[in-house]
């Protein structure tokens, strides 16, 4: 019972925390009024900060063993509802929300559909993981894992590339190909307005009535379709929206690889090497345990701590010393991982 209180008060903690962190620091700079997904936001924030605290529980051996088992269950099995249910559902209806072509009474049904189409792909994904076991149920923790840490891994890996000054270049033409386009459509719109408000003052006797007044807001004596270039313009500007996003998020980079030139900038970068040769050798080593059916035992961090200990005559505590220090080495490389996806992901 002390221990749900507490991790109840942890949640509540870790909400408020991820509350502030996506106002005031995520999304800081740019205007998101979604309470709904500042609120899913929080909610996985929250069972993230919960799962990373039961962690340090385990390795520190804080509280009821029995106890951090049942809320360890618990906080995955609501982690993979959010990433495989909720999250997904969410984009498939916002994305859907923003195509102007969509009619509204669709949206919801065509949701539904999309979010039935991505689970079967995500199911049958996992067909080949020689990984899963026969025992294991439809509905069990290593079934959603194993999806989603592959999928998971594909993703970031995607979005964790370079920025090059092409790449850079490229966006600008773009964004001010978007502009010099809505500034044309909007003088079109004006042009057709006036020319529609002068021909109506004109010929008042003929189009009196709805029908003229729907003529005179609509189309233009040239011809031109007045609601049909406000509705593209306003796709225009929500893509020049997305695409000055972008750009500033790519100078950003470009500001970072410049330093990464200094002092300062090259020892982070022999730390980001370190981590990569060892996040290149754990998927190698995961990939022959997969391939051969066998179970890893040791890590590279407690392999180099025995070699050090057997060789240079290193008096230690090898099983508490590695187990620290692994979890060391992985928070460094999730934090650094979750950071940069977040980074790219406000664009």
């Amino acid at each position: 019972m002390k221990l749900t209180s507490f991790i109840i008060g942890q949640q509540i903690l870790f909400f408020a925390g991820g509350w502030v962190f996506f106002v005031k620091k995520l999304f800081r700079d740019y205007e998101v009024h979604h309470t709904l997904i500042q609120l899913i936001f929080s909610v996985t924030f929250s069972l993230s900060c919960t799962m990373f605290e039961l962690i340090i529980f385990e390795i520190l051996g804080v509280l009821d063993s029995r106890s951090r088992y049942f809320h360890w269950n618990l906080g995955l099995y609501l982690m993979l509802f959010m990433v495989i249910v909720i999250i997904p559902f969410y984009i498939g209806y916002y994305i859907l929300s923003n195509l102007r072509f969509v009619q509204a009474q669709l949206i919801r049904p065509l949701t539904i559909l999309i979010w039935l189409v991505y689970i079967y792909l995500f199911w049958k994904l996992g067909d080949p993981f020689p990984i899963l076991s026969p025992k294991q149920g439809l509905l069990s923790i290593e079934q959603g894992i194993s999806r989603i840490g592959v999928i998971g891994v594909t993703v970031m890996a995607l979005l964790s590339g370079p920025v090059t000054l092409s790449d850079l270049q490229s966006i600008e033409k773009r964004l001010m190909q978007t502009m010099d386009m809505i500034l044309v459509k909007k003088k079109r719109i004006t042009l057709a307005k006036k020319g529609s408000v002068v021909n109506g003052s004109q010929n008042s006797p003929k189009h009196s009535g709805i029908w003229g007044m729907l003529r005179t807001v609509t189309t233009s004596t040239s011809g031109e379709n007045v609601w049909q270039l406000q509705q593209e313009v306003a796709a225009l500007e929500e893509l020049s929206r997305q695409l000055f996003l972008e750009a500033h998020d790519m100078h950003n980079m470009a500001e970072r690889l410049a330093w990464s030139s200094t002092l300062q900038g090259r020892y982070f970068n022999f730390l980001g090497y370190f981590f990569s040769l060892y996040c290149t050798w754990k998927i190698f080593i995961s990939t022959i345990n997969i391939v051969f059916d066998r179970v890893g035992k040791k890590d590279p961090v407690t392999r180099g701590m025995e070699i050090a200990v057997h060789w240079v005559g290193i008096d230690m505590d090898v099983t508490f010393w590695s187990q620290h220090i692994s979890f060391f080495l992985v928070g460094c490389i999730v934090l650094t991982s979750i950071r940069g996806l977040l980074l790219t992901l406000t664009k």
